[in-house]
């Protein structure tokens, strides 16, 4: 069995060792962002001007004690349940407590005491910074691996986002699935997080610092979206990526050759996707409407679309479009007979704004 998909062996990598670890190294040993020893759980990139604005409500004493990796921070969730896995001090909970409004829910989820203290300690000063009369947000200890013990129901959730988190999850394929059972259909699981290019050697993967520093972590892409498969996440997404440079010189002679790089994934809960890209004479137009993208939509790293540009697209992108959360920015012609494989390269508006793309996410920098 492949090590990196296989349940972690006692005494190498047990689970609760692993999970002591991480508990220790973000509730005790660090207390301050510049406490890590590498830039990986940092992002490095600046985030665009529309999530400058909604980062500057957030208290300071969240920024301070935050660590991750990008902005995973989803469009158009107004009114929406969010789930935050492993949240920490808060900082992606706050922001997106003002995006899903008074009548949305963020769940923010960490298995941390010492994080979970500074983030409930600001729960009633963001609720008046925010104007609301009652708080959105609702804190759990626990672990991501069990969110049913966190009376998360099958089905109640429409997207789920995670900051530089599931690599420090002994169990990801567990993870993986729990997210997909709490998911609605046509759900998203939001993710931004460290992986590598290679299977690293268990004397890297289950090093207490290089695990808790996100690296000794870190996803083998290939690994990770086999996983995501297993789980029902078909056609995984790429939205933004970046190299990590590591920036320490003990640890980077310690991992050696190995090159790890920060991903953002769009991942959907959607069924019966195609294997691969397929070409059903398609078209799709964005209507407008998302907040912040009022000209251009990235729905991932190759397919954007521009307001009133219709853009060619195969069955899968359809299907995200129309079936998703998305449904009612798009106008999308309905699935006709089959032309064979779809070349899936850059859409029109992708290759007009690529090198130009702003306010997405992650900008064409990556996240870290």
């Amino acid at each position: 069995m492949n090590p990196i998909l296989a349940v972690p062996r006692p005494g190498t990598s047990d689970p609760d060792a692993i999970r002591a670890w991480v508990r220790d190294y973000y509730g005790r040993v660090l207390t301050h962002t510049t406490d890590l020893k590498t830039n990986a759980c940092c992002a490095s990139a600046a985030p665009p001007g529309w999530l400058v604005e909604l980062m500057a409500n957030v208290h300071v004493d969240v920024h301070e004690r935050f660590y991750g990796c990008g902005y995973p921070i989803p469009d158009a969730i107004h009114d929406a349940t969010v789930v935050d896995l492993g949240c920490g001090s808060g900082r992606d909970v706050y922001v997106l407590s003002q995006m899903v409004g008074q009548d949305g829910v963020v769940h923010g989820i960490d298995m941390t005491a010492a994080q979970l203290d500074v983030a409930r300690a600001t729960e009633d000063w963001h609720r008046r910074r925010f104007g609301y009369p009652e708080s959105n947000v609702r804190f759990h200890r626990g672990y991501i691996e069990d969110l049913a013990s966190l009376d998360i129901a099958d089905g109640s959730v429409d997207v789920v986002v995670s900051n530089c988190v599931v690599n420090l999850s002994p169990l990801k394929d567990v993870v993986l699935s729990e997210v997909h059972r709490v998911l609605r259909p046509g759900g998203e699981f939001y993710l931004a997080d460290v992986f590598v290019d290679r299977r690293l050697p268990e004397e890297l993967a289950f090093d207490p610092v290089l695990h808790s520093e996100c690296l000794g972590g870190a996803m083998y892409r290939s690994d990770f979206e086999t996983l995501a498969a297993r789980a029902g996440f078909g056609d995984p997404r790429t939205t933004t990526e970046a190299p990590i440079a590591i920036e320490n010189e003990e640890i980077e002679r310690k991992i050696g050759a190995a090159r790890f790089t920060s991903v953002t994934y769009r991942l959907l809960k959607l069924d019966d996707l195609d294997a691969q890209c397929e070409d059903y004479g398609q078209v799709a137009t964005y209507r407008g409407g998302i907040p912040n993208r009022d000209s251009v939509f990235w729905l991932d790293d190759h397919h954007a679309f521009e307001l009133g540009r219709a853009e060619r697209i195969c069955g899968n992108t359809a299907r995200m479009l129309t079936d998703t959360r998305f449904g009612p920015f798009f106008d999308v012609a309905e699935r006709g007979a089959h032309f064979g494989v779809f070349p899936c390269g850059p859409t029109m508006a992708a290759a007009a704004y690529g090198e130009t793309r702003d306010g997405e996410v992650c900008g064409p920098a990556g996240c870290c």
